[in-house]
């Protein structure tokens, strides 16, 4: 006597889970050009890493002798499984069930798979496809009551946030609490034109505005753009792909300090064109990106939110092998200023940097907060403020490289000046409480009005005022540390990088990360 018919009966059960929501709604599924809720977890893991939990939960069907008929499975496959070798716990949403909506054992999943990230401190992997909340207003009808919304997931949610890596893809429609899942994450994707995010989808909204169709309404196009979601995706390969670099630079949980990888790009290296890179006109702009790449290991900057926020150019990158958070001025968007959204962006990535233990490295070319009706309308200043103590509550190590301009209050949150940071500048850099043209006028304007030829006389107070600006005289008074020419930056950020990586610190920060 042997416990084979349980096994038996354990085989048939976890087929059974294998169809998902039927041949006729998967087809229906892949012909709208989606992959199947398994497909995307066997597309991200390692192949053959999936160690499935739950896979018989679902609601059975029995005969009169009690034999089991037939079982749909839950809409929520989960488990562990590998990323490049290193364990993740994934979620995923099954779309041909109920489109993802709650169904018999998903609450539950749910607040386990959170659970399980966190106690075992493995990143959080979601592949999002549906609500995954409290189900349709059909739940009314069935249930006989309705309820009182709560979110008993929410707070370890929160809790994920502090202590390991969490990326959510948007495969599909995804609304409700699904549509915050993706938002509550380091890392969020959405797959052009067939993954749409809502607080509600359209049928909700026609009833208090007007009909929309779902791109229009919540396409990748607005939330790549608005900063509810970080990157846009070519297909779902694409999405994979950028979830597993992201994971990449990052610990699997703040107990652990980012790995490093080989590195074949010699840290010595000096790229000719530096030199140049930075028009003499200050009102010229230049390309940031190209510098960038120029001054990290060849092929590691990895970009995250390049659609929003566009002032401010964030991302991963590798310096001799070590993992930094990068942040650079980007001069073709309002010259580098800070916006409302740039200083939200940067709150969230000093913070994201200050949780994994990243160094930080900031190019900066600031020429203050963005001013002007749409600004003040916008609230820029308390947006900025927050960015501001976001990059005075850093704790981790810190390189400013001054490309260009310093200006203003938004200027001077370049780094934390109430600790040491290591700071280059390069010839190019100009600095001050505000720029000379937008001041001058204000301070001088008497002497200018006097004048018989007021304009002779604005220029010539200009050109005396402009010599003062040399950051050679500054550096006399050793108001900046260190003029260099930029051809040596990448020399001197990998030994940044490598005095940086033993003062990195496990462990829980002091607060934690907002979602």
């Amino acid at each position: 006597m042997t416990w084979q018919p349980e096994i038996d009966e354990l085989r048939k059960r976890e087929e059974l889970g294998r169809r998902m929501g039927g041949a006729e709604k998967v087809k229906r599924h892949r012909d709208l050009g989606k992959l199947t809720v398994r497909e995307r977890v066997a597309g991200i893991l390692d192949a053959g890493s999936f160690h499935e939990i739950g896979a018989i939960t679902g609601k059975a069907k029995y005969d009169e002798a009690g034999e089991l008929i037939d079982m749909v499975p839950t809409n929520l496959v989960m488990g562990r499984g590998r990323i490049d070798g290193r364990p993740v716990v994934i979620a995923g949403d099954d779309f041909t069930v109920r489109g993802g909506a709650n169904d018999g054992g998903l609450r539950e999943k749910l607040e386990r798979v959170e659970m399980m990230a966190y106690e075992l401190r493995l990143p959080m992997v979601r592949l999002v496809d549906g609500t995954g909340g409290g189900g349709s207003v059909k739940n009314i009808e069935q249930d006989g009551r309705t309820q009182i919304p709560t979110i008993a997931i929410w707070e370890q949610v929160v809790r994920n946030m502090s202590v390991v890596p969490v990326v959510s893809l948007a495969l599909g429609s995804v609304a409700g609490l699904g549509s915050a899942r993706v938002a509550a994450s380091h890392y969020s994707v959405m797959v052009k034109d067939t993954s749409q995010l809502f607080v509600a989808g359209p049928p909700v909204v026609a009833r208090v505005e007007k009909n929309y169709g779902k791109n229009e309404l919540g396409g990748s196009a607005i939330h790549t753009r608005n900063g509810a979601v970080d990157d846009e995706a070519e297909s779902e390969a694409d999405a994979f792909a950028r979830a597993r670099r992201f994971l990449s630079y990052l610990p699997s949980s703040v107990h652990e300090l980012p790995p490093r990888t080989p590195c074949e790009d010699d840290p010595g290296r000096s790229d000719p064109w530096l030199i140049e890179a930075v028009p003499r006109d200050a009102r010229k702009v230049y390309k940031m990106r190209a510098i960038v790449e120029a001054l990290v290991d060849r092929g590691s900057f990895f970009e995250i939110g390049r659609m929003w926020g566009r002032s401010v150019i964030t991302g991963f990158a590798r310096l001799n092998g070590w993992p930094v958070a990068l942040m650079a001025s980007d001069p073709y968007f309002y010259g580098g200023a800070w916006t409302a959204q740039a200083s939200e962006k940067v709150t969230r990535f000093v913070d994201l940097a200050e949780i994994f233990h990243l160094p930080v490295v900031h190019l900066v070319d600031i020429p203050g907060f963005l001013i002007g009706l749409e600004a003040e309308r916008s609230a820029t200043i308390r947006y900025g403020v927050r960015a501001m103590s976001a990059v005075c509550q850093a704790s981790v190590p810190w390189c400013s490289i001054i490309v260009r301009k310093v200006f203003g209050v938004a200027g001077g949150a370049h780094q934390n000046a109430g600790r040491y940071n290591l700071r280059y500048v390069w010839p190019s850099g100009e600095w001050g409480s505000l720029p000379i043209a937008g001041g001058l006028e204000a301070a001088y304007k008497a002497d200018i009005e006097a004048a018989a030829d007021p304009a002779a006389r604005m220029a010539e107070i200009e050109k005396r005022l402009k010599a003062f600006t040399s950051p050679f005289r500054s550096a006399e008074s050793f108001i900046v540390e260190e003029i260099i020419d930029p051809r040596d930056t990448r020399r001197l950020l990998c030994e940044f990088a490598e005095l940086a990586a033993p003062l990195r610190t496990p462990g829980r920060t002091a607060f934690g990360i907002r979602p």
